[in-house]
This record gives C-alpha cells, sequence and structure tokens, in this order.
C-alpha cells in the first residue's frame, strides 16, 4: 500500500481546523459545567465570567431537596443498567448464533432483523404501548426497560465482531467435551469485549438519553427518568438557569465516566469490527 505524504504545511493546517473544532464542541459543556456553579447574580453578568467568583453548590442541593431529583437519578441508573447489560448480553447471544449455527432461512432471518433498523421507532410506539398496557407495565421498570432490549444494531454488530473469531477455538473446545454455553461464557464472551464495549456505549448512551419513551410509559412522577426529569425542571424554573445546568451535568456526568473506562475497548471494537467482512 503506497503511502500518502503529508506536508508540514499540511499537517499545521489539519491540527488547526480540529483544535478549532474541539473548541467549538467543548466550550459549551465548560460553559454549562461553569454555570451550574454561579450564583444567581453572576449568570447575566458581561463581559461573562468563566470561573465563578464565588462558587456555590446550593443549585446542586436545591436539585436534589427540591426537586427530589435523587428519584429520577436512580431510575436512570437503573433502567440504564439493566437495558445495556441485558441488551448486549442478548446481542452477543444472536450475533453468536447468526455467525456460528446453521440453521434454515438463516440469511433470511437476519435479513429481516435489519430491515427492522428502517423503521421509524416512532410507529411502533403506540402497539408497543398498548400491549405493556394489557400487560399491566405502565409505570414500572419493566415497561421501561423491555422495549429497548431487541437491538437489530447490536446484533448485526456481534455478528460481525464474532465472524472473525476462528471456528478452530469452538471446534477445540467441542472435543474437549464443552457444551455450548461453555463455549459461550468461556470462549466467545472473552473475546468479544471489544465489540461489547463498543455496544455497551451506544446501548447506555441511548437508553440515559432517552426522553420520549420514558414521557410516554412513566405517567407517575416517582417513575420519571432524568430526561423527563430535566424537562419538568426547566418548566418550572425557567428563571433558575443555574440549576438547570446542574441537572444538565448530572445528566452528561454518568456518559463521560462511561467512555473514559470503556474507550480502550470501545477503539479496539469499531476498529476491527470494521476490518471485518
Amino acid at each position: 500500500m503506497r503511502k500518502i505524504k503529508v506536508s508540514p504545511i499540511e499537517q499545521i493546517v489539519v491540527h488547526l481546523i480540529l483544535i478549532i473544532w474541539l473548541l467549538i464542541s467543548v466550550i459549551p459543556f465548560v460553559w454549562m459545567l461553569s454555570t451550574s456553579f454561579k450564583g444567581p447574580g453572576e449568570i447575566f453578568i458581561f463581559p461573562p465570567r468563566w470561573i465563578p467568583k464565588n462558587p456555590t453548590l446550593k443549585n446542586y442541593k436545591d436539585l436534589f431537596q427540591q426537586m427530589n431529583f435523587g428519584r429520577p437519578f436512580l431510575n436512570s441508573i437503573i433502567v440504564s443498567l439493566s437495558t445495556t447489560f441485558l441488551s448486549v448480553l442478548l446481542a452477543t447471544m444472536a450475533g453468536y448464533g447468526f455467525a456460528k449455527f446453521q440453521f434454515k432461512n438463516k440469511n433470511a432471518l437476519f435479513l429481516l432483523i435489519l430491515g427492522t433498523v428502517m423503521v421509524p421507532g416512532q410507529i411502533t410506539m403506540i402497539p408497543v404501548f398498548l400491549l405493556l398496557t394489557k400487560l399491566n407495565l405502565l409505570n414500572t421498570y419493566w415497561g421501561l426497560i423491555l422495549p429497548a432490549l431487541a437491538n437489530a444494531f447490536n446484533i448485526f454488530f456481534m455478528r460481525q465482531f464474532i465472524s472473525g473469531i476462528p471456528d478452530e477455538l469452538i471446534e477445540a473446545a467441542k472435543m474437549d467435551g464443552a457444551n455450548e454455553g461453555w463455549i459461550f461464557f468461556k470462549v466467545i464472551l472473552p473475546l468479544s469485549k471489544p465489540a461489547m464495549a463498543a455496544i455497551t456505549i451506544f446501548t447506555f448512551t441511548g437508553s440515559w438519553n432517552n426522553f420520549l419513551w420514558p414521557l410516554i410509559i412513566a405517567t407517575d412522577e416517582s417513575m420519571y427518568t432524568l430526561p423527563v426529569a430535566i424537562s419538568v425542571l426547566g418548566g418550572q424554573y425557567t428563571e433558575n438557569i443555574a440549576m438547570q445546568m446542574a441537572g444538565s451535568v448530572i445528566v452528561i456526568l454518568p456518559l463521560i465516566i462511561v467512555f473514559l473506562f470503556t474507550q480502550k475497548y470501545f477503539i479496539k471494537g469499531i476498529t476491527f469490527t470494521g476490518l471485518k467482512g
């Protein structure tokens, strides 16, 4: 493969563009974090202060005392972690089945699953809502979790990755007397960590930021998740910008933590899966 030569000037231009793009992306988050520690008198002063003169935690305290923000936070933790764990596990099982097992109409079924990606989620919301209503799952954690478990993209992603695992490893395990469960948990799962980390980030982010479905299924405030609670906060405290920014920081912080702990595997998963046909 022929290497592309890049001149020093081109490298400087590329780095300048990346730095400018980084600043554009980071500045709103820095401003949000700074504002969350400001008192009412510091928010609208001009010129604006990036570092609060008298930083305070009052906005965060008011969130949990006045808005009872602890309950939506707990709901989001339970729903997001449960959805992520079960969805990634089911996607890995399905990906393993489509990649390594032979059964009738396998390709047709796989194409049918991929076809669901083209169906907008809003179309299925009404029938899913009616189904969960008949099952008495409104205002329950299962009502928030179940519709997100079958993810076609995750199944496709895991199938592509597991297809690259050598069949010889599976055959060797079978020759040693291992059953399918042992092979899946002891061979497939450890080798699939990079791909699982990638879809873990996708799934957790999607579940954590999901607003429309919790708004529909959770008619009781005790079952609100953070995105719904933030919208209520914006309606009740439109003048308290600092409190809204504090709520936004709480919403974003877990996503940053998850990415920091899984970014190594995430990059590997994206790279390896992209190289496999």
